[in-house]
């Protein structure tokens, strides 16, 4: 038996997906799963489908924070202009755009939004901060106590998740994550996963019973491909992303 989940959210109810229609996902979902296998264990590239991948650059985000930067407790400590993507991606904070999921006029100290940079083209251009954490660093406020809102990560890749399998070829694609096994100060990684095997440009088989591991900076450097099939349910706007390689360790 195999289970899975999936859901629908907006700001307008007449966006809203349809209740049998969010059932027959989910439905096919757990479907996908039946027939799962394991892997060998081995190095090769991953795909973060967009369900996902927001959670890497949520990591990156996280890690320049105001807090963390002042605690001395990030992987990227002292990071202000310093190379942590590609140079084709760029994160930017667009907290005043309509009927978007995220969007906010003020953060939690009552300081007004702006739209702005934290990364462009691949460099640091400010950490993320309230007025403390801004204090404690002896900044100026970004307007992000209470965290960020409506983040875009640039696309750099003309395509969604079927395209970007064909162009890895062979690998690994992600759809499921376990366990909370990140080092926000080492930027160590290990997860449990589920997803498919992919070879020739196809998906072959479902697999099951994976840890996927790496680390954050290496993982961030290592990004080739980040796709246009963004998920618009989430705060941080990313389609899904393709790593050049991860540690793979499996069953068989």
């Amino acid at each position: 038996m195999q289970t899975a989940y999936e859901y629908t959210t907006a700001l307008d109810a007449n966006d809203m997906e349809s209740p049998q229609k969010v059932g027959m996902k989910a439905a096919l979902l757990a479907q996908q799963k039946l027939g799962a296998q394991s892997l060998s264990s081995q190095k090769c590239p991953v795909i973060f489908t967009s369900r996902l991948s927001g959670g890497l650059f949520a990591q990156l985000l996280g890690a320049l924070g105001g807090s963390r930067q002042y605690k001395k407790s990030t992987f990227l400590l002292n990071s202000i202009d310093q190379i942590v993507i590609p140079e084709s991606l760029s994160l930017f904070e667009q907290p005043f755009a309509k009927k978007t999921l995220g969007a906010k006029a003020f953060d939690r100290d009552g300081v007004l939004k702006r739209e702005q940079y934290f990364v462009e083209d691949g460099r640091v251009k400010s950490y993320v901060m309230g007025q403390y954490s801004a204090n404690q660093l002896g900044l100026k406020t970004t307007a992000n106590a209470g965290g960020t809102n409506n983040v875009n990560v640039t696309a750099n890749f003309d395509g969604g998740l079927d395209a970007m399998i064909k162009a890895m070829g062979k690998g690994l694609v992600v759809t499921e994550l376990m366990g909370q096994g990140v080092n926000a100060t080492t930027g160590d990684y290990s997860r449990g996963a589920l997803g498919f095997w992919v070879e020739n440009g196809e998906i072959q088989y479902p697999v099951s019973g994976l840890t996927i591991a790496g680390n954050l900076k290496d993982m961030l450097l290592g990004i080739e491909h980040v796709g246009t099939d963004i998920d618009q349910r989430s705060n941080l706007k990313v389609g899904s992303v393709l790593i050049n390689q991860m540690t793979i360790a499996g069953g068989s």
